[in-house]
């Protein structure tokens, strides 16, 4: 990535070029809907502050996404076929987001989390 400065990382993701690469990304309110599958190549890592449930179910066919809480509670619900299955994070705790599986979160503290994700073909449906 070209010497710029720092950012805010909520609102400049950076896609992480498979070549060693490190491209900043605009990402308005409508990214994941309609911009996500314009930087396909690598990962998009970027933060995100939370202070309700998700909205939305969520979904990656191209990779895991791993996550880091950098401050609060958060459970993420793992949609499987037998019934969901919850896996609760504090601060400090990562987890690996299978590949392909619909995911959510809820809220138990508002904060930070940090995201390392493939966007190419995230899917979203309403909870």
């Amino acid at each position: 990535m070209a010497a710029q400065g720092p950012f805010d990382p909520s609102r400049t993701y950076v896609q992480l070029l498979d070549g060693g690469g490190a491209v900043p990304i605009e990402a308005g309110p409508d990214f994941w809907q309609t911009t996500v599958n314009h930087h396909a190549e690598g990962r998009l890592a970027f933060a995100y502050h939370f202070d309700r449930d998700s909205s939305t179910w969520e979904l990656h066919p191209q990779g895991e996404e791993f996550v880091y809480l950098l401050s609060g509670a958060v459970e993420f619900v793992l949609e499987r076929a037998d019934g969901d299955e919850v896996v609760k994070l504090q601060t400090g705790s990562a987890y690996l987001v299978p590949r392909g599986v619909w995911h959510r979160q809820i809220v138990r503290s508002p904060g930070e989390m940090l995201f390392v994700t493939a966007g190419k073909g995230t899917q979203h449906r309403p909870v």
